[in-house]
This record gives C-alpha cells, sequence and structure tokens, in this order.
C-alpha cells in the first residue's frame, strides 16, 4: 500500500541562472510541480508514494517520467498527452530569492487531464491522497480531480490539500477563491501560506484565520506558513508557532513550501496518530521538522532536486 497519492500538476521549472546587460535571463531548467515536489519529500524520507498527472508526448514530457521513477515515485497514474506540451513554469527572481513565475499552459498537458485518466485502484491502495488548487483551474482536469477527491473521500482516505496560489492562471480571481475554499471543505490537513490567507480572509490575523479553517471548513490540522517567520500550526487542541531557520544561504525558493507540507505529512506518518489528536508537543516537533527541511532546500536550485536526505535534517536540527 502507498502512503501518499498526489494528483496535480508535472512540469518544468525554468530558473533564472543569470541575466545579460538587457535584462534577458540565461536559465536552467528543474522537474518541478507543487505536487510533485510534495511527495519527493516523502519519498526521499521513505515513504511510498505514487502520482496522477498528465505529461506531453515530448522531450520534456518523458524526463519527467524518468525523473519519478528514479526518485521512487510510482508514476503508473501519469498519462501521456498526444496534442498538448508538457506545461513549463519560468520562474525569475528579485535579490531575496522569492520567486515571479510566467507560464506557457494555453493549455498545458497537466491541465488534459480527465476522469477516465484516473484510476481509482491507485486510491484504494493508498492511506492519503493530497491535491493542490492549480488542477482546479481548468477542465477537465477540475473535473477529474474533483472526481478523485470525492472517490477518496467516501473510502476512508485522509485528504490533505495546499491552495497554492498562483494567480496568473486564473482568469478570474474570484473563480480562484471559489475553488480554494472548495478544497478546504473537503481536506483534513491543509498547508497554507501567509499570502494565501490574506487573499482568502482578509483582514482576518493568522491565529483568526487558522481558526476559522478548524471550525467552518472542518479541516483537523492546519499548518499556515510565514516564509521566513516560520510556520503556525492549529489543530482543536493547540496553536502555536515555530520559528524559521536562520544563517542560510538562500538562493532558490521554489518548492520549499511544498517540501515543507510533504516534510510534515511524513512527520505525521510516524506518529501514528489522526491529525487531531496531535498535542502541542507533537506539533511542534512536526513543524520544526518541516521548517527545517523547507528552508534547507532554499539553498539548492530546483524544487524536487532540493530536498536533503533524511540525516541531513535531523543533523541540522
Amino acid at each position: 500500500m502507498f502512503d501518499v497519492l498526489a494528483i496535480g500538476e508535472l512540469l518544468i521549472d525554468f530558473a533564472c541562472l543569470s541575466t545579460d546587460e538587457d535584462g534577458y535571463p540565461t536559465m536552467a531548467a528543474h522537474p518541478g510541480g507543487a505536487p510533485a515536489n510534495f511527495l519527493a519529500a516523502l519519498q526521499k524520507f521513505g515513504a511510498k508514494t505514487a502520482f496522477i498527472s498528465k505529461v506531453g508526448d515530448d522531450a520534456f514530457g518523458r524526463m519527467l517520467r524518468l525523473t519519478l521513477q528514479k526518485a521512487g515515485i510510482d508514476a503508473r497514474g501519469v498519462k501521456v498527452s498526444g496534442d498538448t506540451f508538457t506545461t513549463l513554469a519560468f520562474v525569475t527572481f528579485d535579490e531575496t530569492g522569492n520567486r515571479e513565475f510566467s507560464f506557457s499552459r494555453k493549455p498545458g498537458a497537466d491541465t488534459r487531464l480527465c476522469k477516465d485518466d484516473i484510476d481509482t485502484a491507485l486510491i484504494d491502495d493508498t492511506r492519503i491522497v493530497h491535491f493542490g488548487t492549480l488542477s482546479l483551474t481548468d477542465e477537465p482536469a477540475r473535473s477529474a480531480t474533483q472526481f478523485a477527491v470525492a472517490y477518496a473521500r467516501s473510502h476512508g482516505k485522509l485528504i490533505t490539500f495546499d491552495p497554492n496560489l498562483r494567480k496568473p492562471l486564473w482568469s478570474d480571481l474570484s473563480q480562484a477563491k471559489e475553488q480554494m475554499l472548495w478544497g478546504l471543505g473537503q481536506a483534513d490537513v491543509v498547508k497554507i501560506s501567509d499570502e494565501e490567507v490574506e487573499f482568502l480572509f482578509p483582514g482576518l490575523s493568522f491565529e483568526a484565520a487558522a481558526q476559522k479553517i478548524v471550525t467552518d471548513y472542518g479541516v483537523k490540522l492546519v499548518f499556515l506558513t510565514l516564509g521566513k517567520d516560520g510556520c503556525l500550526f492549529k489543530n482543536k487542541n493547540a496553536c502555536g508557532t515555530e520559528p524559521g531557520m536562520t544563517g542560510l544561504k538562500t538562493i532558490d525558493t521554489t518548492g520549499a513550501g511544498d517540501i515543507f507540507g510533504g516534510s510534515a505529512v511524513w512527520k505525521l506518518l510516524q506518529t501514528g496518530k489522526a491529525p487531531e489528536d496531535l498535542t502541542e508537543d507533537e506539533l511542534r516537533a512536526i513543524t520544526r521538522f518541516a521548517c527545517t527541511s523547507a528552508g534547507l532546500s532554499t539553498t539548492r536550485p530546483g524544487g524536487i532536486s532540493s530536498v536533503f536526505a533524511l540525516q541531513e535534517v535531523l543533523d541540522r536540527l
């Protein structure tokens, strides 16, 4: 049985290495996509994982499937589209390492995932199903994802969710908000960023927003990431914060939030407990580990390729 199955985008991140005198970048290609980065952390730490996605019948699509296989992630659920290209994301950075995204996705192969591509046997054979909102931006991927989540919920799977707002991918931000709130209503565990909280719940403090997510949407455990300032955690038993790592030479924050999420879910699995039953001490240990793993990842380029080995994270702790 798999520990975690993720559904969503698998793509190439092109990261800026340098710029010429006119501002044009020289870019390096890295395998990525939020749910793929999420799984990469889990798999690196010893979890058994699988992926449902779609790539193009092109060189990048073949590279991505091979990358998953090399990482140990089961790729039998990754389908191939013969008439759309693998999605590409172009990432540029400011002086602090923060990102700006441009996408080649009109459409991209990941948006062509359809209900018939969902292998329900993979869902039957997993403990946790993870998804994000990039697979909710367009049809038919939106309906396929909603079908998979409904199937997983009806079969008693734990659902984890990352709102993962990318504004350039939405033609209407009110639709983005609608789909993000729908996702909150399906999830047991949510990893959400400070920027996403401000988009969904303007005017609320982070503590009040976490409480609202638990109370109004039935989420059992919330991780509200605060960038370099760490993370706020919340379940029915406790609410607190853990600081982020300091003294790091950050070069690329791509995938850091996804790696935080995968790391936190890995630690959750190690407890053997339901997310709502975790104590404050257990939540602090999970959050501290995830902050360390995510922080270290920012010192390497890329998403999937930036996950540190378990022993390296433990040594840093």
